[in-house]
């Protein structure tokens, strides 16, 4: 069994770039900076059932796109979920969160409908994303 990208993944993200171990994408809800890391290992649905080495360059890359966005964005809080009660898929939500954001305090999911990013909004968010990691 190969890797693919769940269905509903992509459809609501754009692909930024394929990192060690992770495929990076963004949500297309310009509301937030807002990235997912998706392992490239079919069949994967929690992160114990990757290896060993795997977790570990999971949490590496989540350390990497963390400190991006907070070096980028200057968020007030950083948000990482592995929820996946929608989208069985291991995925990791990495979102910059803001108290002038659209769902500050609360819980981005369901707050509000997404915001679809223009195209060039999106060039640009994924292009920043491309040069950090060299991608």
């Amino acid at each position: 069994m190969s890797f693919e990208l769940h269905a509903q993944l992509a459809a609501d993200c754009f692909v930024v770039g394929d990192l060690e171990l992770c495929r990076l994408l963004l949500m297309n809800d310009s509301h937030y900076p807002w990235f997912i890391l998706v392992p490239r290992r079919a069949g994967i649905r929690e992160i114990i059932e990757l290896s060993e080495d795997e977790r570990r360059q999971l949490w590496q890359e989540s350390d990497w796109l963390s400190r991006e966005l907070m070096r980028h964005f200057q968020p007030d809080k950083l948000n990482i979920a592995a929820l996946g009660n929608m989208v069985p898929q291991l995925h990791l939500h990495h979102i910059a969160r803001f108290k002038s954001d659209a769902a500050w305090p609360a819980p981005v999911w369901g707050k509000h409908p997404a915001q679809a990013y223009t195209p060039e909004q999106a060039q640009d968010r994924i292009q920043a994303m491309q040069a950090a990691f060299k991608l």
